[in-house]
């Protein structure tokens, strides 16, 4: 017998704000299939309000919850027994951010979840990520947001290190990203792979994504190292209007993906890794699955009004 169940994911972002509604197909005896049957990208770029004046802008917070309205809308029409909202980086710091989210809810009836660094970098490994890791090899997991970036060793299947920086790409862009904060990167990658004579990174966010897309590769095949830095200059070559006019890229997409390559490419340099495999994973996957797999354990984890 089969069935397919709805799950949604709500991620607010620095850089932008999103919505994965998700099929899970159940067939007796299979382990589940979870595919997308819907994502919705609205570009708030919070992050610039929050790591510049220390709070959402009014027009934003509006916008954020006209947003949540809409999602509320989609997820209704869709039929999703069971959604979550969570908020990462730019809400985090946000000095009105609790303040929104009781408006929010006020609003549209969504409740959103601000999670910490180390609570992203969890649900992310709900994902298929672990799949992913052969177990006799070892890794460095980048997952480059607008407002932050975690990183995790992984190696023999395990989680050796992890940890989150307050290095993203809206902070970047703002020029908000002290020389002292690249070193502690820098010296944190170092350290946790030394032991490693051969790391390959695993790269998440929208940014990795959409270069892997415009690579051509055929999923699962790693980009190079010498790759990425050579599309990193090939897209320094352009301005701003360029990238969009003549590499098509969205507004919001061609200043930011700039600062999300040079951490890759960073990233790759100090673990001496040579390879990036970009799967399609992220905290939106990570969010549905975890949702999903509670109903199973009958744990109620949302409202789903």
């Amino acid at each position: 017998m089969m069935k397919v169940r709805k799950f949604a994911a709500i991620d607010i972002g620095s850089n932008a704000v999103r919505l994965l509604i998700s099929n899970v197909l159940e067939v007796d005896g299979a382990s589940p299939v979870f595919s997308k049957s819907s994502l919705v990208r609205v570009p708030i770029r919070l992050g610039t309000d929050v790591f510049l004046n220390g709070k959402v802008s009014d027009e934003n917070a509006e916008r954020l919850a006209e947003s949540m309205k809409a999602f509320k809308l989609l997820m209704g029409v869709h039929k999703v027994e069971a959604y979550k909202a969570c908020a990462t980086s730019a809400m985090r710091e946000a000095k009105n951010g609790e303040e929104l989210t009781k408006l929010i809810k006020k609003k549209s009836g969504v409740q959103i979840n601000i999670i910490d660094g180390s609570d992203e970098a969890a649900i992310i490994a709900n994902t298929d990520l672990q799949a992913l890791i052969e177990g006799d090899k070892a890794y460095l997991y980048v997952d480059v947001g607008g407002g932050s970036t975690e990183f995790t060793v992984y190696s023999n299947g395990e989680t050796i290190a992890s940890k989150s920086f307050k290095i993203g790409t809206v902070r970047i862009l703002n020029e908000m990203v002290k020389h002292e904060t690249w070193v502690e990167v820098e010296q944190w990658i170092r350290e946790n792979t030394k032991d490693f004579s051969k790391i390959s990174l695993i790269g998440s966010g929208g940014n990795i994504n959409k270069i892997f897309k415009i690579s051509g590769k055929k999923e699962g095949t790693p980009l190079t190292y010498k790759y990425l830095s050579s599309y990193y200059q090939f897209l320094m070559s352009f301005s701003y209007e360029e990238r969009i006019s003549i590499l098509g890229l969205n507004q919001d997409r061609a200043d930011v993906i700039i600062p999300a390559a040079r951490i890759y490419i960073s990233a790759m340099k100090w673990s001496k890794a040579i390879k990036i495999y970009v799967p399609k994973i992220g905290l939106s996957d990570g969010i549905v699955k975890s949702l999903y797999y509670s109903t199973i354990e009958g744990n109620k984890v949302v409202d789903t009004e």
